[in-house]
């Protein structure tokens, strides 16, 4: 069953084939599909959630989405570092 976003998606009813690219370099027709999407936040973090790993999601490659994640674990990593600090 389709997520609310899912429905608001602009990439719905389009060629799946478009967000699943053969490489890197081929991801300009996906990310401007995304770019001009509604729900594109809403679709990155969920396959950021779902560690989605094939495919252009919310504008990102699966490469990018790995860099997501790892600044996020960095930051969270500093951010409690630096609150048992002051603690």
């Amino acid at each position: 069953m389709d997520k609310l976003w899912q429905i608001q998606a602009a990439c719905r009813g389009l060629d799946a084939q478009i967000f699943y690219p053969v490489s890197e370099d081929d991801t300009d027709r996906a990310k401007a599909v995304c770019a001009a999407c509604p729900v594109q936040a809403t679709c990155l973090e969920y396959a950021l959630a779902v560690r989605e790993k094939e495919g252009v999601w919310g504008g990102a490659t699966e490469a990018e989405r790995r860099r997501i994640i790892r600044q996020r674990r960095r930051a969270a990593a500093k951010r409690r570092a630096m609150a048992q600090a002051s603690a």
